[in-house]
């Protein structure tokens, strides 16, 4: 045997033997699991502010208002006073005896001497923080008929029958209908009544031209049928579906569709012309639908079912507002500066201090609302002692 065969066997042998021997190495420690996290308790909810009084106010040193302006505000004030003084408060600032006087005063009020009389006869508060933020609001003329026609197929709707107040099988009560098992169920979206929900039941008062003027007519609240043979027929809310609305400007915003200085009204219904099939699909998203009823006489209505006055009403919350009462507006829209009367509401005005400033019908009023945001603050007048029963601001 050779050496280097026997060299090669030895060596063979080592290796097994070493082989044989090894101690395979430990596993690796396992680790305890660790303990699940504690929870992190939720941050608790904002505080609901019911009303002004619960929102409190101070009061504030009155302004001085243009004596037009106070003219035009003496006027919508006295239309609004026989609501006013029978009507409760949800602000929870006033009660309705608290007008009395002044209702009665401001009958005789010389309108060149109405900036004197809202300066010393009322109390001058600001409102929780008293920062305003204001929208405008117009009465749209469109085309229309009272028939259906050719070239006049988009009904509007007076307000059905089977549309009630009731409670859901989830606790919330609010417009909606019985269906046919007997419960109360929400009542039909946007779309829903669009795709015919409401065809052939007789419901329609009129017909639009032009479905993108009508849902515009919608947001509005009011506003006047221009009729084939030269005609006006003016229409004003009478009913709201329940459904939630739905701000498609901010839609559009949120989305990067139209910047934020883009997204007026005028911009909007430019990119619902050019997009008719998007713009289709974004107006169903808003799911708020509005029935109306034909105006005959003075018009439109506010929420205090009198007229509404051009560049002297303003909507407001009447939780943080009282109907009928004037507002002073300090903004940074020169047009929207002075003294209002608070006579209308709107599903999108909510919250203390947020107000739609009212500006008539025709271009200009068009032009002027569809392009007011204006941010500012506030004054609500109240009648003299009402302001010390309201909760001090905190």
């Amino acid at each position: 045997m050779s050496i280097l065969f026997r060299s090669g066997i030895v060596a063979l042998g080592v290796l097994l033997a070493g082989c044989a021997t090894r101690t395979p190495p430990a596993p690796p420690p396992v680790s305890a699991p660790a303990p699940p996290a504690a929870p992190v308790p939720a941050p608790p909810p904002e505080p609901v502010i019911a009303n002004a009084k619960a929102a409190g106010v101070r009061l504030a040193a009155p302004a001085l208002a243009d004596p037009v302006q106070a003219a035009r505000a003496l006027g919508a004030f006295r239309i609004s006073c026989p609501a006013l003084i029978r009507r409760n408060d949800a602000s929870g600032l006033t009660v309705a005896a608290d007008w009395l006087p002044l209702c009665a005063e401001a009958a005789s009020v010389d309108p060149a001497a109405a900036a004197d009389f809202f300066r010393d006869r009322f109390d001058w508060v600001v409102v929780g923080a008293g920062e305003a933020f204001a929208t405008g609001y117009y009465e749209p003329e469109i085309r229309g008929s009272r028939v259906a026609a050719p070239g006049y197929a988009v009904p509007i709707y007076r307000t059905p029958p089977d549309l009630v107040r009731c409670t859901r099988a989830d606790g919330g009560t609010g417009r909606g209908r019985i269906d046919e098992t007997g419960q109360c169920v929400y009542y039909f979206t946007r779309a829903e009544i669009e795709d015919g929900a409401l065809s052939g039941r007789g419901l329609e008062i009129a017909y639009a031209a032009d479905p993108v003027e009508l849902f515009f007519l919608h947001i509005q609240g009011s506003g006047r049928l221009l009729l084939p043979d030269g005609g006006v027929m003016r229409i004003g809310y009478d009913n709201q579906n329940g459904r939630e609305y739905v701000a498609i400007g901010k839609l559009l915003r949120d989305r990067g569709v139209l910047a934020p200085g883009a997204a007026t009204m005028k911009g909007i219904v430019e990119w619902i012309r050019a997009n008719p099939t998007e713009g289709a699909a974004l107006m169903r998203e808003n799911m708020s639908y509005i029935f109306f009823k034909e105006l005959i006489g003075p018009g439109p209505l506010g929420a205090l079912a009198v007229p509404v006055t051009p560049r002297g009403t303003v909507a407001a919350d009447p939780n943080f507002v009282p109907l009928g009462a004037p507002v002073f507006l300090d903004v940074d829209r020169a047009e929207a500066d002075g003294l209002w009367v608070a006579q209308d509401t709107g599903g999108a005005i909510k919250g203390a201090n947020r107000f739609d400033t009212f500006w008539g019908a025709g271009a200009d009023a068009e032009a002027t609302a569809g392009g007011m945001s204006a941010a500012g603050r506030a004054m609500i007048l109240l009648p003299k002692g009402a302001a010390a029963r309201a909760q001090p601001l905190r």
